[in-house]
């Protein structure tokens, strides 16, 4: 949501002196004719050099290829009996909502039912769509809410979809475009935050006023049942359903990105306070349990529960104020679990663990006794795992496990029992019996110890010569994992490209701590950390500055500008894609003040201090020998502000530094609306990257 001239008046009346006016801020006015001329102008330069390149058409042939293939694993996500698919292809490009049977899915060749076609859908009503995904009823299993947005914008509008007539409900619910958080409360009622109208919406762009919708009511006739403030990040309904039949109705206050204030909303609709500690997750509930992860210690009832357990809480018990905690895990050494890689089917919770960046699958049951049974599924050696789909009855898990050079491979686990079956493999996308794997580390400013991976072909001479290609992202909690990644692995690695995967702090590869050491004011320390990662590279004498380069998105954006920055010795190819960079302004962007609680508020001078320090677009300086850069980013991106790229290149250009710049004008944050888009993002990068480090 773009903010209203006069609250960008005042929000910036407030701010500190020292960022109250910023060069190039007319380049934020998204659409605006001179903004867009600005936008075609650099595109004009760019697109001629990357796309003129003698290897974009070969690079452009081999993405396309890999990301419209047919032989793809088809993602599953059940649907009451059903197996249902999102598929898009080069003759599918808006992609096909599609189902089939559990045993039809299994089979090799599973024989599909169109339900809704996203093509079709856009011609039909020219317009712009794309997929966002389906909520469906409970119980019944037969309507949907459809996430539709345009041209790829987190905004979306939701459409009631019947799966028996396979068409949008006639009378049905409808909510037009918002960044909205829907959920079924029963089969004719709906609780969501949306924007609702003038003062409902947080100062990110999101709604802090949930309700309840009936079937047939106007939006106008919606109920209140929770009200934040507009300094919240948002408010969110969440509802969860347990094997029997039990249901729990919960309120998220996002208080910033990472500390929420909980609510329980009983059938009254009166939400009362539930005392769970702020930096906590919920993820389902089994046996009339709230299965909840913590970020941080928690004392209750007298007892403390480390960071990074995994919890059953009995909410009403909890708020009486019994004891009313059972512990499934407790983290030790370097094991982490993913927060985001928990799930609650019928009889079981499934997590995935990771052990020095090296994941599996855990299972947790409830025992007659009540003790949580810890089991761990074997799986592929060095791996990632993702969890995927759980059955709306049963206890059904589909999953899937790769790493570097092992093709991800499509689990099923069905029962009680610690075995999986594989039910479908990705085939090679790449030559990769030449490629080997080595896990370094790297000792950081203050000392502390970064482990990294580099991927590479055997027998590689450690001599400096070899191009190689740096991805971190540092921030919130997310971690870089051991992934098979096809387009690097055809258009890098198979070139002879090598592959560094720094585990940097800020991300959450060992847990609530290796995040929170990098936050706010210690935000240097993950930039130090990949710098360090960088030295050692160096040192062993894998690659060289002038073969060496970097290669981040979003926060990993803000960290490519950062290492352009700050160390524009040590590379001589730096891709900044939907990047932050002008960090004493990123909370006045939407959905920027959503993010004060990882980098600070620029709005408090001592804060705005340290983020001066490190913030991109104030540290470009005249006379500084700079990379030639790559920047790029989507007009439709409505997470992080595409001008951001743009009042960094303008910058860039004032100093006379050199630099490539590149807009879509659809994708939305993702930068890939469709597969044929996104084959000509990938290949405009990687013809950058060899440019600048294998010629």
């Amino acid at each position: 949501m773009k903010l209203p001239a006069f609250a960008v008046a005042l929000l910036l009346a407030s701010a500190a002196p020292a960022f109250a006016e910023t060069p190039f801020e007319w380049l934020e006015a998204v659409d605006a004719p001179r903004s867009m001329q600005w936008v075609e102008a650099e595109n004009a330069k760019t697109l001629p050099v990357l796309t003129g390149d003698k290897r974009y058409a070969g690079l452009h042939s081999d993405a396309l290829a890999i990301l419209s293939a047919k032989d793809r694993i088809p993602t599953p996500s059940f649907h009451g009996k059903g197996v249902y698919n999102f598929w898009q292809d080069a003759t599918n490009v808006r992609g096909l909502w599609r189902r089939t049977t559990l045993e039809g899915y299994r089979s090799a060749t599973p024989t599909w039912e169109t339900v809704l076609d996203v093509d079709a859908l856009s011609k039909a009503e020219k317009a712009n769509w794309i997929w966002k995904g389906a909520d469906c009823r409970p119980t019944t299993h037969d309507r949907c809410m459809v996430s539709l947005s345009n041209g790829g914008k987190d905004a979306v509008e939701e459409r009631e979809f019947d799966l028996k007539t396979k068409g949008f409900v006639d009378g049905g619910f409808r909510l037009p475009e918002s960044k909205q958080n829907v959920a079924w409360l029963d089969a004719d009622t709906l609780i969501l935050t949306r924007d609702w109208g003038a003062g409902t919406t947080t100062e990110s762009g999101y709604g802090f006023v949930v309700k309840t919708l009936k079937r047939g009511q106007p939006l106008a006739a919606a109920k209140e049942v929770f009200r934040g403030e507009a300094k919240d990040v948002s408010a969110s309904p969440i509802v969860y359903r347990d094997g029997k039949g039990g249901r729990i109705v919960l309120i998220d206050r996002g208080l910033d990105f990472f500390n929420t204030a909980w609510f329980l909303l009983p059938d009254d609709g009166k939400a009362i306070p539930l005392p769970l500690p702020s930096r906590a997750s919920t993820y389902g509930y089994l046996d009339s349990r709230l299965i909840v992860g913590i970020q941080q210690d928690w004392t209750v009832g007298g007892v403390t529960y480390k960071a990074g357990s995994l919890l059953a809480v009995n909410a009403p018990a909890l708020i009486a104020g019994h004891s009313a905690v059972e512990t499934l895990y407790v983290p030790t050494g370097r094991q982490a679990l993913d927060r985001d890689q928990v799930e609650v089917t019928e009889t079981r919770v499934a997590a995935v663990q990771y052990d020095n960046v090296r994941g599996s699958l855990l299972t947790f049951s409830r025992a007659r006794d009540g003790r949580w049974v810890q089991q761990t599924y074997a799986g592929l050696a060095n791996a990632s795992v993702t969890l995927g789909a759980t059955a709306d009855d049963g206890d059904a898990l589909f999953y899937s496990e790769e790493n570097f050079v092992t093709p991800t491979r499509l689990m099923l686990a069905e029962t009680a029992v610690p075995t999986s079956v594989e039910v479908k493999s990705m085939p090679a996308r790449f030559a990769a019996d030449d490629l080997t794997v080595d896990q370094f580390e790297a000792t950081s400013k203050d000392g502390t110890k970064i482990p990294y991976f580099v991927v590479r072909k055997k027998g590689l001479k450690y001599d400096g010569s070899n191009p190689a290609q740096v991805f971190a992202y540092g921030g919130f909690q997310l971690s870089k994992l051991p992934i098979y990644d096809p387009i690097n692995g055809k258009l890098w690695l198979e070139r002879g490209g090598v592959q560094i995967v720094p585990n940097i702090r800020g991300g959450g590869e060992f847990g609530p701590a290796w995040h929170e050491a990098a936050l706010k004011a210690n935000r240097q320390r993950a930039f130090d950390d990949l710098f360090a990662v960088t030295e050692d590279v160096i040192a062993r004498k894998i690659s060289s500055p002038r073969r060496l380069g970097f290669y981040g998105r979003s926060n990993g954006g803000l960290l490519a500008g950062v290492a352009l920055t700050q160390r524009p010795d040590l590379w001589n190819a730096v891709v900044v894609e939907s990047p932050l960079l002008d960090m004493l302004r990123y909370h006045l962007l939407p959905a920027g003040a959503s993010w004060i609680g990882e980098y600070g508020d620029p709005t408090k001078p001592e804060e705005a201090a340290w983020i001066a320090k490190y913030s991109p677009q104030q540290n470009i300086k005249p006379g500084v020998k700079y990379p030639l850069a790559y920047i790029t980013t989507s007009t439709k991106d409505d997470r992080v502000h595409p001008g951001h790229a743009r009042k960094f290149s303008a910058r860039l250009a004032e100093v006379g530094a050199p630099y490539l710049y590149y807009e879509n004008t659809d994708g939305g944050h993702a930068n890939a609306a469709d597969p044929t888009a996104n084959a000509k993002r990938w290949a405009m990068h990687y013809a950058y990257l060899s440019r600048q480090l294998m010629d």
